[in-house]
Order: C-alpha cells, then structure tokens, then sequence
C-alpha cells in the first residue's frame, strides 16, 4: 500500500470523522461521538481553525489521521496537543502511525515548540510500547481532569470579578 502523508482538507472530513468513530468504538465509547461534519467543517476550516489535521492518503482512501491544536505553556510557550492519531483497523501494522507520528514531530520542530503532548488509555498497550519505544516521557503524576458540557451548563452563572 503507497502512503502519502500530507496536511489534511476539508474534503477529508468525511473520512476522518468515520475514522474518529471508528476510535470510539475501539475505545469501547460508540455513543460518545456527538461531533458532526458541520462541527468539524467550521471548527478546522472555518474563520477562525481550532485545529489541524496530517492525514495518511493511499490513492485517495484516508487510511488514518492525526487531529492535533496549538497550546501554549506557562512554563514552556508555544506547545502542540495531539488529541488524537488514528488508522483504520485493517491497515495497521504497516508504520502509517509511525509516519503520522514522524510528521506532526516535524510539524512541532517547525512550530518551535517547546512540548508536544497527547494522552494514553493505562489499557492500550500496543500505543504505550510505541510511545516508548520513541523514548517519550509517560508521566504518572498528573490527573486528567474535565468537566462535560452538561457540568458547563449545569454550573451557577457568574461574571468576572465576582
């Protein structure tokens, strides 16, 4: 299978929205994927992009992705944050990771920044022996926290200042 890794369109969205419900399903979350194209339509290619997309492409077929935001650090500056790198269950197993991974390092390099940083499921353990396998750094002192949309819209009104 010939891969070309490249920077990924709005054309592609139909595909990397499959392949993000591919993920939960894999993650054993079908359901949690509220996302729609039109999210993702406005909120990568709109005014303003929250996010960018390197894309694996064999002969037009998305085979995987890497869905990743620019941060910045208080301690550090400028940082990027994969949320999430993905390819199709039967094209595994053939470096597609490994060259998404390799690009969005080089994507960082050229950002100049300082951290790029993503999360691990403790479960994965094909992800977790590649991540270290490229020496990065599995850091169990931090939590992970969140608060969901309902928590958000569920939380008393309060202004600055306040």
């Amino acid at each position: 299978m010939s891969i070309i890794i490249r920077q990924g369109t709005a054309e592609d969205l139909p595909a990397v929205l499959q392949l993000i419900k591919e993920l939960a399903a894999y993650e054993k979350a079908p359901d949690e994927v509220t996302l729609t194209f039109e999210d993702m339509y406005n909120d990568g290619f709109g005014e303003k992009p929250l996010f960018e997309l390197i894309v694996a492409d064999s002969e037009g077929v998305i085979q995987g992705m890497a869905l990743y935001f620019y941060s910045y650090s208080t301690w550090k500056g400028r940082c990027i944050y994969l949320e999430d790198i993905v390819v199709k269950e039967n094209a595994r197993r053939q470096g597609i990771g490994s060259k998404l991974f390799k690009a969005l390092i080089s994507k960082a390099r050229d950002f100049g920044a300082q951290r790029l940083q993503w999360q691990v499921l403790d479960w994965n353990q094909s992800a977790i022996d590649f991540y270290k396998k490229i020496n990065a750094e599995l850091d169990p002192t931090w939590i992970n926290c969140k608060l969901t949309s309902l928590q958000i819209n569920a939380f008393p009104e309060s202004g600055f200042g306040d």
